[in-house]
């Protein structure tokens, strides 16, 4: 396209272009999308848990090989195929994530725009080079730093850099830095820091990053695993200081050591988390939704609140002009040749001044060529644009409510305001934009507007989303509050609103008037759903407002007057066609526009943390009964041999154990993450784990070891029956643990359990599966013994959830 600046420079040539690409002059700034391969393998196989796991495996090979051959020794090692399997499928699942956050990001990445050999071209950020003359727009990123050349009005947004919420006007020689983003004006600077010298790879880059920011849920879990690794150590010690009392089965027991400790690992949940997060990811990727943080998927699942920007997100980009109203007396070819003219003299035409473009191209109004001596941008604050004539004064177009608050128009007779006003009014309340083009005796971006006379009224029909009161109405019904804010008149949002059957339409609320107090605002905030004419800073506000209350606030937009409002909310959601700079601050780009795409963004949180809140359960579970198994074997057998009686050995062999996980923990746990869910998330995830681990933890834990020491008692320490016996009463009780996790049910959890516990008795009943398992069929009594102990198990654990005061429930 041509340039439309005033600058004599035209640019750098393709001479020039081709001298600073061979000398390395580039913004060479990586785009990582995503995790590099390495960084995914390193993740997934060097861990603290895998090398513990490794150790443990090498101990139960390596002493079991001594005394019965390597396929003995290898057997007693497979409870290490659950890292092996879980890293595969963690690794793959992460890869395939990778993929399709580096095709996404690539749809997202938005070029810039520079002034070669007299034109304006857009190019990717990394083709920029030092000396480019880059031409900046509103919404359009900063992406190098350098000097001002020429200053159109222009105003740059450095809130992302400073803090400070105003835009800063910038004149020629003034620096602009990369991570701002122009609002307001247009303007050339010349590229003079670029690549790893600028902010860009530090601050824009990072928006596409593959990362693991902030989550409550991966805190949570490496909480768990902190407080394991303080309680593992000991335990372990006093579970092996009290094996080696028996001397004579030395190798044994330390294999038998190693069957106590491995349950206590959660070894699968990291990764589970992973995996489920990445088959998050790929999902989304499939509705062409870039997540841009992984925990993002989480952020919505917890969101209760969901600010919506009306333009953009419930009507779609581009708007009609539906007619244009000239005041009586004012002739409308006046009006015609204004409303070209400033069509003609704006560099950076919004949406609004595009349409109004197109309908005088239809009606084949040329541009009257009326000379320019300054041009006022439209800014979201301000509510206006207008253009300096040199022989035909100053002209605006703008928020009615906004110029004809200035207007100098004779009131109507019956003292009501002005006319146009009133009739402004009453078209907004019919779902339509309007818009006031008027005169001014002066103008001034920074001193206000005076001497206003009403020329005509613009009027604009917008399009509705289609999905749009589907996707609203699901958000109700899942119990998330919705507060639509707009730029607009409150009328007209309210219009649109009711068109979309929204709650509390007709209560709109108009934002010049909100109250200063943050108490006051969150008050209202709490009442109230509609908000029009809402400034920039105020969207900031709202979430602000909202937060305090104890709100996880989602925001979506498209313009740049919404990135502060992004930046700020727990979770901030843009619209791929939108401006540059909501997509570069957004946790979630809609690349397709299509706001029906976020309840599968929802559901998909929901997914994620409802499941892995399971899989916490299933694993926590495991690890509290195999501690407290082995304190009470380590206790009981330092006071065996304090009182001189036969040592207590620990029933398990590495086989039994996995056997156990297998069934109720490995494949059940793998489906359960991977599973729909559609409760919403709730807060305080360690505490609700917990609330549930450790007494069905214990409930295992007890009744197993009872259950052992009777069938000692029974069979004698020779005989296979009592660690049998327990691993049936521990694989029950476990399995019943599971089936509790696993509510509410549906055909194929009622099959997933099942279908484990069947194949545990076919494990049982099957002499080759039983011989490699070293069990055996038990007797009657010893069925007994475990059908009791499974019995009480279960009858205190589902005491404990029911009887148990509420807030421990809660």
């Amino acid at each position: 396209m041509t340039t439309p600046m005033l600058a004599g420079d035209r640019g750098l040539t393709a001479g020039e272009v081709a001298e600073r690409v061979e000398a390395g002059a580039v913004n060479e700034a990586k785009r990582h999308t995503s995790r590099p391969l390495s960084a995914i393998l390193r993740a997934n196989l060097f861990t603290p848990l895998n090398a513990v796991i490794g150790i443990l495996a090498a101990i139960a090979i390596g002493f079991t090989a001594l005394d019965k051959g390597l396929l003995e020794g290898l057997k007693q090692g497979l409870f290490a195929g659950v890292i092996i399997a879980n890293i595969l499928i963690g690794t793959i699942q992460e890869l395939r994530a990778k993929r399709t956050l580096d095709k996404l990001s690539l749809l997202n990445q938005s070029n810039a725009k520079v002034l070669r050999d007299g034109e304006v071209v857009e190019v990717a950020p990394s083709a920029i080079v030092r000396d480019d003359l880059v031409f900046v727009e509103p919404g359009d990123r900063v992406v190098v730093d350098g000097p001002v050349v020429e200053s159109r009005n222009l105003e740059i947004d450095e809130s992302l850099l400073t803090g400070e919420a105003d835009p800063v006007a910038k004149a020629p020689g003034d620096e602009v830095r990369s991570g701002s983003f122009a609002v307001a004006g247009t303007g050339l600077f010349r590229a003079e820091h670029i690549g790893a010298d600028s902010y860009a790879a530090k601050l824009v880059e990072e928006a596409s990053k593959f990362t693991l920011a902030r989550s409550e849920l991966r805190e949570g879990i490496n909480r768990f695993i902190k407080l394991i690794n303080w309680l593992i150590v000991p335990i372990a010690l006093l579970l092996i200081i009290s094996q080696l009392a028996d001397a004579a089965a030395w190798r044994e027991t330390i294999v038998k050591t190693v069957a106590g400790i491995v349950p206590m690992i959660p070894e699968g949940l990291v990764l589970l988390t992973s995996v489920a997060f990445a088959v998050g990811v790929i999902r989304l990727g499939a509705r062409k939704c870039l997540v841009q943080e992984l925990p993002a998927i989480e952020g919505l699942a917890r969101t209760d609140v969901l600010c919506l920007d009306k333009t953009g997100t419930l009507t779609e980009g581009g708007m009609d002009v539906d007619e244009i109203r000239p005041v009586d007396g004012v002739d409308a070819g006046e009006v015609g040749e204004a409303l070209a003219a400033l069509a003609a003299a704006d560099d950076s035409p919004n949406p609004t001044m595009q349409a109004v473009a197109a309908h005088l191209k239809e009606q084949q109004a040329a541009d009257p060529g009326w000379r320019v001596i300054d041009v006022m941008p439209f800014s979201s604050a301000r509510k206006w644009s207008g253009t300096r004539f040199t022989d035909h004064g100053t002209w605006l177009l703008g928020a009615p409510d906004v110029l004809l608050d200035h207007a100098s128009n004779d009131t109507a007779a019956d003292g009501t305001g002005d006319p146009m006003a009133l009739e402004a009014d009453m078209l907004a309340a019919q779902g339509l934009r309007v818009l006031a083009l008027v005169t001014a005796e002066s103008a001034s971006t920074t001193g206000g507007v005076t001497g206003v006379k009403a020329k005509a009224l613009v009027v604009l029909r917008q399009r509705l989303r289609s999905t749009a009161a589907d996707t609203l109405a699901y958000f109700k019904e899942q119990g998330v509050a919705v507060k639509i804010i707009s730029g607009d008149s409150p009328a007209a949002v309210g219009a649109v609103a009711a068109q979309l059957g929204v709650e509390g339409a007709a209560d709109t609320v108009d934002a010049r008037r909100l109250p200063e107090d943050p108490e006051e605002l969150a008050d209202l905030l709490e009442r109230a759903t509609i908000f029009g004419r809402v400034k920039p800073h105020q969207k900031q506000a709202f979430v602000k407002a909202l937060q305090s209350r104890g709100h996880t606030v989602a925001m979506t937009g498209d313009g740049v007057n919404d990135v502060l409002a992004l930046k700020d909310a727990d979770l901030g959601i843009a619209m791929g066609s939108g401006s540059a700079a909501a997509r570069s601050v957004a946790q979630v780009v809609l690349l397709d526009d299509e706001f029906a795409t976020l309840p599968h963004v929802v559901a998909e949180g929901r997914r994620v943390l409802g499941n892995i809140g399971r899989v916490s359960n299933v694993f926590l579970t495991k690890t509290v009964y195999a501690i407290g198994l082995a304190l009470f074997i380590a206790v009981g057998a330092i006071w065996s041999w304090i009182a001189g009686n036969d040592p207590l050995p620990y029933p398990f062999l590495p086989i039994h154990q996995s056997l156990i996980n297998l069934f109720t923990i490995g494949l059940p746990a793998f489906f359960l993450a991977l599973a729909p869910t559609f409760d919403r998330a709730r807060p305080g995830f360690v505490k609700r784990v917990l609330k549930f681990a450790i007494p069905a933890g214990i409930c295992c834990a007890v009744p197993t070891f009872v259950v052992y020491l009777a069938a000692l008692a029974h069979d004698g320490y020779d005989s296979d029956l009592p660690q049998t016996t327990a691993a049936i009463t521990l694989f029950c009780l476990a399995l019943a643990a599971l089936a509790i996790v696993a509510k509410p049910y549906t055909w194929w959890k009622a099959l997933l359990v099942g279908g484990c516990a069947a194949a545990f008795v076919v494990v049982l009943s099957v002499p080759p599966f039983a011989r490699f398992y070293e069990l055996e069929l038990p007797g009657v009594w010893n069925t007994t013994a475990a059908a009791i102990g499974v019995a009480s198990g279960v009858a205190a654990l589902l005491f404990w959830l029911v009887v148990r005061p509420k807030h421990l429930k809660d």
